[in-house]
């Protein structure tokens, strides 16, 4: 994306149109699949399908590699299932360097590589072809290798990921039953590999592998396996054409074709809102400039939340980072690195005003030594004067026990001028309004 950037220049477009155009070749890749597999028909109900699932709508209009992992894991199968029926060398490398780039762009599509291992083993392919997957996988592996080792002590990226989120169980579970209620009986195939056999796989394996991780570390987000749609878009197409071809003039499946359609509407539009996403970094910059007043100093809770303010450096110039030591160009760091957890405290006492940015209500913070000191701090020598919710987080205004925020001062002052007019005659109110007042 650097280089593109350098060819292309910044903006949205040239952001977000990388993923565009992979999620529409992985489309197509998924149509012809279904094609390979289960005939013209079901190839095409599949590949419409699949930009319809709304994981895939989302991750589609994103700038993140997601989509590209998306697009690289389809064409990869549609290799292994060309090297099944033909074995061949070059397929096989085809197929392996596929993966390679796949697992470099998101490591946790080596899941991938699992469901293809099973796709190959219930399909009963012959020795040499098990062989020659056994040897690319190796290689696949070994290529990795280097990038698992080094990202292995950046895990704390991850560390905001807690047990399974409630809404992303519930549609991955949804996506296997549907996707199961479309195996009654075997279809229609060519070629040597049957479709339920590579589909379902790749559907179930990679999200229930990270499901069983999850007690050791917890790792399910959905979009980590976003390739799991070509496997409930290829079990749906070919499900739809099997209804189909035994019902050619029933009414029923275009109405169950409309209640798809009308169930995917609201879905479909809440993804194109504001709303729809987690965090909103425009948003966050705007409350934090103007929560803070020029000198004020600035706590991320956690310290990764720094990323949020990094688009629009301009929100926060007039703010002193308290936690950070070094800045995440020089430290070529994500967030930055922050001071050690017994330098905090003495940095935030220096100020006696600070606006936080935090995670938004019943949301997981991550706990470490740093953060424990922060909030410990703040909580014994400061009180909250403040906060504004935006979508995805908080910005709250601390100040100092034996300081005022504002609008302490204004009541002050407003008592001060009470007392005033009653020393000078100016009015007469009562002397209670006064001590009222005070």
């Amino acid at each position: 994306m650097h280089e593109i950037y350098g060819l292309a220049g910044g903006g949205l477009l040239t952001l977000r149109l990388p993923s565009v155009l992979a999620m529409s070749a992985a489309a197509a890749g998924v149509g012809l699949l279904g094609l390979r597999l289960a005939g013209p028909r079901a190839g095409l109900l599949a590949g419409l399908v699949f930009p319809l699932v709304p994981q895939i709508q989302q991750y589609t209009q994103e700038g993140r590699s997601y989509a590209m992992v998306c697009a690289l894991v389809t064409w990869a199968t549609y290799a292994l299932v060309a090297c099944v029926v033909r074995h061949t060398r070059w397929r096989w490398t085809a197929y392996g360097s596929t993966m390679l780039l796949a697992c470099l762009l998101h490591e946790f599509a080596v899941f991938a590589l699992a469901a293809h291992g099973i796709t190959l083993l219930v399909s009963g392919v012959p020795r040499p072809a098990l062989r020659a997957w056994s040897v690319t996988v190796a290689c696949i592996v070994v290529g990795l290798l280097p990038l698992a080792i080094r990202s292995s002590g950046e895990s704390g990226q991850v560390s905001w990921i807690a047990w399974p989120d409630p809404v992303q169980f519930l549609g991955f579970l949804a996506m296997v039953t549907v996707g199961m209620r479309c195996v009654r009986r075997p279809m229609n195939v060519r070629g040597a590999m049957q479709l339920p056999a590579l589909a379902l796989p790749i559907l179930v394996l990679p999200g229930l592998l990270l499901l069983l991780l999850s007690p050791v570390k917890p790792l399910f987000v959905d979009r980590y396996v976003l390739y799991s749609s070509i496997g409930f878009a290829l079990l749906l197409g070919a499900g739809i054409d099997r209804f189909h071809r035994r019902q050619p003039s029933s009414r029923t499946s275009w109405v169950a074709a409309l209640a798809v359609l009308a169930a995917l509407l609201p879905p479909s539009l809440y993804l194109r809102m504001p709303q729809s996403r987690h965090d909103d970094v425009i948003a966050i910059g705007n409350a934090v400039r103007h929560a803070g007043r020029s000198g004020d100093g600035l706590l991320y809770l956690p310290g990764r939340h720094r990323v949020w303010t990094g688009a629009t450096p301009e929100d926060t110039r007039f703010l002193t980072d308290l936690a950070l030591v070094q800045d995440p160009t020089s430290s070529n760091t994500l967030a930055g690195i922050e001071l050690p957890a017994q330098d905090i405290p003495a940095r935030i006492l220096k100020f006696s005003r600070i606006v936080a940015v935090r995670d938004p209500e019943g949301a997981h913070s991550d706990t470490n030594s740093q953060e424990e000191a922060k909030t410990r701090t703040l909580k014994r020598y400061f009180r909250e004067c403040g906060t504004t919710r935006v979508t995805g987080a908080r910005i709250t205004v601390y100040v100092r026990k034996v300081a005022l925020c504002r609008e302490d001062d204004q009541r002050l002052a407003a008592v001060e001028r009470s007392k005033k007019e009653l020393r000078t005659g100016a009015s007469s109110p009562p002397i209670w309004h006064a001590r009222r007042a005070e």
